[in-house]
Formats: structure tokens, sequence, C-alpha cells
């Protein structure tokens, strides 16, 4: 399998935003499979004509949406779109759970106010 990226230097969006959406939208979609691994900063910045700057911080943001991981000296890899998830919500939670207590609401008055943005979120 051969990363395909396309990069329009004369479009309005960055090149480094080009190739964050372009590599987050094929892992997710699965055309990237989880393990998949990247190709080193370096070489795709020499394949699409980019400087190495500009990849490095299309992988950092990617790796900050936890798409992609690092693994060392091993390289970078397209990580388990679940797991990215999983820890993403439960950070929020605990954020979420940290500021109702700091504002003094009772468990119940913190659960409710959940609920209530689950059901806006999705409806019914």
């Amino acid at each position: 399998m051969t990363l395909r990226i396309n990069v329009d230097t004369g479009a309005t969006t960055a090149p480094y935003e080009q190739l964050r959406a372009q590599i987050s939208e094929r892992a997710r979609s699965g055309a990237l499979p989880v393990g998949y691994k990247l190709p080193t900063v370096r070489g795709l910045a020499e394949d699409l004509g980019l400087a190495a700057n500009t990849v490095a911080k299309a992988y950092k943001a990617l790796e900050a949406d936890g798409v992609i991981e690092t693994r060392g000296r091993h390289g970078t890899f397209v990580a388990a779109a679940g797991d990215a998830a999983d820890r993403l919500a439960a950070a929020a939670a605990a954020g979420y759970a940290a500021e109702a207590r700091r504002l003094g609401l009772t468990r119940e008055a913190a659960r409710a106010a959940v609920e209530d943005a689950l059901r806006a979120a999705y409806g019914g």
C-alpha cells in the first residue's frame, strides 16, 4: 500500500492542514489500516516537495488528535481510532467531573446536565 497525498500549494488551506486532513480522513475511513507505518517526516517532505517542518507540524497535530502514534525509533503508525476516541472521551469526562464538583453541583445535577447535553447532541 502506498500513501498518496495531494497538496495544492495554490489553495487557501495551508499545506500542513491539507496533509493532516487527508491522513486523518484515510485513517478514519480504514483506507489506512491500524498499524500502517507512515513515511518518515523527511521522506514524506521530499516526496511532496514540502519543508520537513510542514510535515512534522501535520504529524504532531495528528498525534495530538489520536490519529497516529509515534513509537520512538520504530516509526509513526496509524493508531486504533477507538482507543484514541476512548482516551479523549475519558479525559473530557474527567475534566467535566472535576469542574462540576468545583462548581458545587451534586452528583445528580452533574449527571442530569450530561444527559441534557447528550440528548441535545444525539437527539431525543
